[in-house]
């Protein structure tokens, strides 16, 4: 396998924040045509593995690979084949929702800015609120324009922070469609849920971690829900002590 076919590639990554150790010794990897569901009881360590491989968070000691390059020195290039939803959505109030996904088509140096726009609000449902201000949005549809914001320049990989948050049933509809799309064309998708049967129906892969370390990692056809919901539930336990 190629760099380009391992989007991902971490070895041995610890990540500290004072005295608090939030990632130990952890190795992922993540491959072209993949959805990896990143679960955890709160604690974990799951946003700061997320914000790692999106590198927002440089690790302490350890290798971050992506796309065959190492991310943290290239990471205008890595940053540039990614799209990320973050706890925080990168929107703003006061920009109309076509407006908002104008401007960072423009930013990421999209040609058509208003067509990808167009194409991003349909996608998600969004279409009749195009001429909106994004501060009139319920938290369910302001997840689903920063879905479009992340889907906008047909990213590599995404990385997903628990990107059902707020969503109805339609929108959960939605969002699994993202999914199912990125990896039939080849693409990647990591992303963090509590909603444990929704994570075994969206990916093809689960890890869970539990006090920062990797301690289930199996394709889904092979994860028992019984299994994961103990590693899971073993976690919150550990996180609690």
């Amino acid at each position: 396998m190629t760099g380009e076919d391992q989007y991902f590639h971490i070895e041995h990554v610890y990540k500290r924040f004072g005295t608090t150790i939030a990632l130990r010794d952890v190795s992922f990897r993540l491959a072209a045509g993949e959805a990896v569901a990143l679960l955890g009881a709160n604690g974990a360590g799951k946003t700061t593995l997320l914000r790692t491989l999106a590198t927002l968070s440089r690790p302490t000691r350890g290798s971050v690979r992506a796309f065959g390059v190492d991310a943290w020195s290239a990471r205008a290039e890595v940053r540039a084949r990614l799209g990320v939803v973050a706890h925080q959505p990168y929107i703003y109030p006061e920009l109309s929702c076509a407006e908002n996904l104008a401007f960072f088509a423009t930013m990421f140096g999209l040609e058509d800015a208003g067509k990808r726009a167009t194409r991003a609000l349909e996608r998600v449902g969004l279409a009749g609120r195009a001429g909106d201000r994004a501060a009139t949005l319920s938290r369910g549809l302001l997840q689903r324009l920063n879905l479009a914001r992340a889907i906008l320049h047909d990213p590599s990989a995404l990385v997903l922070d628990e990107p059902d948050t707020g969503l109805d049933a339609a929108g959960r509809d939605l969002l699994s469609e993202i999914v199912r799309s990125q990896v039939a064309r080849g693409g990647s998708v990591v992303l963090t849920t509590h909603a444990l049967d929704y994570a075994l129906v969206l990916a093809t892969r689960v890890v869970v971690l539990a006090d920062g370390r990797v301690v289930l990692d199996e394709p889904r056809e092979l994860a028992d829900r019984d299994a994961v919901a103990l590693a899971v539930g073993a976690g919150a336990v550990m996180a609690g002590r």
